[in-house]
């Protein structure tokens, strides 16, 4: 399963693994315990993660894999055990400049820091390793 297979979705919380494309819909199935699949309609705004990227400070920004492979290294793998939902605003700043030193204190908001806390843990508990790509992938693509 490679990172620009999963999909965040607007207004439905957690993340999902793209199972098919259907006419005007993606058929999705939930990361969580349930593996609940369902209809994402073309009116759903739907991103890959692999197409998400961070800001920071040189004006430019990096993938969200590269964040995410920072976060894998930082905690050797492992779930982080900030809680996102309890973490302050100050927590998570110093959580995000641990992990990514250079990112855009004025254009990354909490909430981002959080989504990406709380998607990174989604990714380990469903035994996702690899978040940046090989150079034989990036090549073909």
């Amino acid at each position: 399963m490679k990172l620009k297979e999963i999909l965040a979705i607007t207004g439905k919380p957690g993340l999902y693994r793209l199972v098919s494309r259907g006419n005007r819909m993606l058929i999705v199935e939930s990361l969580d315990e349930a593996k609940k699949r369902m209809p994402a309609y073309i009116t759903n705004q739907v991103v890959g993660l692999g197409d998400i990227s961070v800001y920071v400070n040189d004006g430019t920004d990096i993938p969200l894999s590269q964040v995410f492979q920072n976060i894998s290294d930082k905690y050797e793998g492992k779930v982080v055990d900030l809680d996102f939902k309890k973490a302050s605003s100050d927590e998570m700043k110093d959580w995000m400049y641990n992990v990514l030193p250079d990112y855009d204190t004025d254009r990354v908001r909490v909430g981002d820091m959080k989504k990406m806390l709380q998607w990174y843990n989604i990714l380990v508990q469903n035994d996702f390793k690899q978040f940046v790509d090989s150079e034989e992938e990036k090549t073909e693509d």
